[in-house]
C-alpha cells in the first residue's frame, strides 16, 4: 500500500507563524491590513510548510470565489485573445482566475439574461463589445456584483472602451486624400444584429461622417457586409469591382478582413498601394510583416484598464462610474503609400 503524504493545514501555518488563524487568511486573500512583517512570517511559514491554499477555503474565509466572469463574443479571434491576455495579466496579480462566457449566438445570449446563471456567481463580471443591458429590465444588469465594459460603454458602468467614432472618421480623411472612390468593409455576424450599438457600427457611422467632412459621397453599394473572416475581405473586393475600377481605397473594419482583401488583390494582380488602397483596424502584431497600414488599438492595455477597474470597484463600491477613452492611431505602411517613403508614426 502506498502512502500519500499529508498536506499541511492553515492551522499549521498560523501556529509557526505565532499568529491566529483569522491573519492567515487575510494574508492568503492579501487583504490590505496586515503589516508587512506580519505578512513576511506567514508567506515564510507557508513555503516551509508547503502550503497551498484551497479555492474553497479562500472563499468561505474571504467571501470571494477569486474569479471574475467575462463575457465576450467570441474566444478564438485576435481581438479576443489579446483582450483575454490584457486582463488576466492584472487579474492574476490578485491571485483570481477567469470563467469566460462567449456569446457567440442570439440564442446562446438569452441564457445569459437569466441572473441564475453561472456567470453571475463569482466576485464580478467584465462584458467585453456589447452593452447588455439594452436587453435588460430597467437598463441594469441582474446582479450585485461589481460590472465593467470593455470595449463597450454605459453610462451607469465602469467603462474601457476605444473611440470608435473617431477612428471611422480618421480612416475616411485620410483615404480621402488619395484619387478614387471610398469603400468601408462592415462586421456583422448573426449577434450583432441583436444590438442597438456595437463597434462596428460605430467605425461605419464615423466613416460616413468622416467622407462628408472631406465632400466624399459613400453610397450603399460602396459598403459590404460581412462575417469577420479573411475570405469576408475577398468576397468585399470582388463585390467592389464589379461596379467600380480602380484605384479603389478601402477602408476595413477589422485587420482579418483586410488581409483577405490583400490576398484577393495580389490573385488579380492589383498594385497594392496604388490600384488598392487599404486601411485596416485593429493593429494586430502581423500587420507589421504585411505592410498593412492599420489603425491601432491598444487592445492588452485596455484589458489591464478594465481588470483594474474591477478590483478598484471590488475594494470600494461607492464612488460614479468611471469611463476611460482610448483613440487609435495611424500607422502607414505599403497598403497605402504603395512605394512612398513609409511614415513610422
Amino acid at each position: 500500500m502506498t502512502s500519500t503524504k499529508r498536506k499541511p493545514t492553515i492551522h499549521e501555518v498560523a501556529h509557526m507563524a505565532g499568529v491566529g488563524i483569522g491573519t492567515v487568511s487575510r494574508v492568503i486573500n492579501n487583504h490590505p491590513s496586515v503589516r508587512a512583517e506580519t505578512r513576511a512570517k506567514v508567506q515564510q511559514a507557508m513555503e516551509h510548510l508547503g502550503y497551498a491554499p484551497n479555492p474553497h477555503a479562500r472563499r468561505v474565509a474571504g467571501g470571494r470565489s477569486y474569479t471574475v466572469s467575462v463575457l465576450l463574443p467570441f474566444v478564438a479571434t485576435e481581438f479576443y485573445i489579446r483582450l483575454i491576455e490584457g486582463l488576466e495579466a492584472t487579474l492574476s496579480e490578485e491571485r483570481y482566475d477567469l470563467a469566460l462566457f462567449p456569446l457567440l449566438t442570439p440564442k446562446r445570449l438569452e441564457r445569459y439574461l437569466r441572473s441564475g446563471t453561472l456567470a453571475y456567481q463569482t466576485d464580478g463580471l467584465i462584458v467585453a463589445s456589447y452593452d447588455l443591458t439594452e436587453h435588460f429590465a430597467g437598463g441594469q444588469f441582474p446582479t450585485d456584483r461589481p460590472v465593467v465594459l470593455v470595449d463597450a460603454r454605459n453610462p451607469n458602468y465602469d467603462s474601457v472602451f476605444m473611440d470608435n467614432l473617431l477612428g471611422g472618421r480618421l480612416a475616411a480623411e485620410y483615404l480621402s486624400r488619395f484619387p478614387g472612390e471610398l469603400f468601408f468593409i462592415t462586421v456583422e455576424e448573426d449577434i450583432d444584429r441583436v444590438f442597438s450599438h456595437t463597434v462596428f457600427a460605430e467605425r461605419r457611422a464615423g466613416f460616413q461622417q468622416g467622407a462628408e467632412l472631406a465632400r466624399r459621397t459613400v453610397n450603399p453599394d460602396q459598403i459590404f457586409h460581412t462575417r469577420l473572416s479573411a475570405e469576408g475581405g475577398r468576397l468585399a473586393l470582388q463585390t467592389f469591382l464589379r461596379h467600380y475600377s480602380p484605384p479603389l481605397n478601402i477602408f476595413a473594419g477589422a485587420d482579418l478582413i483586410a488581409l483577405g482583401v490583400m490576398e484577393e488583390a495580389e490573385r488579380l494582380g492589383l498594385r497594392l498601394g496604388q490600384d488598392v488602397r487599404l486601411l485596416g483596424f485593429d493593429g494586430q502584431p502581423w500587420t507589421a510583416q504585411y505592410g498593412l497600414s492599420t489603425l491601432a488599438q491598444p487592445v492588452e492595455a485596455m484589458g489591464a484598464r478594465a481588470a483594474q477597474l474591477l478590483l478598484e470597484r471590488l475594494q470600494n463600491r461607492r464612488f460614479e462610474p468611471r469611463q476611460v477613452r482610448f483613440e487609435p492611431h495611424l500607422i502607414e505602411r505599403p497598403s497605402t503609400l504603395g512605394a512612398q517613403v513609409i511614415d513610422s508614426r
